[in-house]
């Protein structure tokens, strides 16, 4: 596998039998569509496992731009608990 060719897996590697159950008129209705369904499948997965990459680093991404912006505001403003657990810190407690 090529790095920075988009490619989610070698396309040099060798095939391998599985064993899958599929609904029958699902692989009825996709020969129409394919004479390969081998390969019509390994597409298809190849494109879902992608695009769950897509989301997993976008999630990823988002939730470092959350955190980064979390902390710029308590390195300004401190934490917005510090305003409502004063009741429960150790007296003399200084945050």
């Amino acid at each position: 596998m090529r790095i920075g060719t988009g490619q989610v897996y070698d396309l040099n590697a060798p095939k391998s039998r599985i064993n899958m159950t599929l609904n029958e008129d699902l692989v009825r209705v996709a020969r129409n569509y394919t004479d390969n369904l081998s390969d019509y499948v390994e597409k298809l997965l190849a494109s879902a496992i992608a695009e769950e990459r897509r989301k997993k680093l976008d999630d990823e991404r988002h939730w470092k731009e959350v955190c980064a912006s979390y902390n710029e505001f308590y390195v300004k403003h401190g934490s917005i608990a510090d305003d409502f657990n004063g009741d429960y810190l150790p007296e003399g407690y200084v945050p």
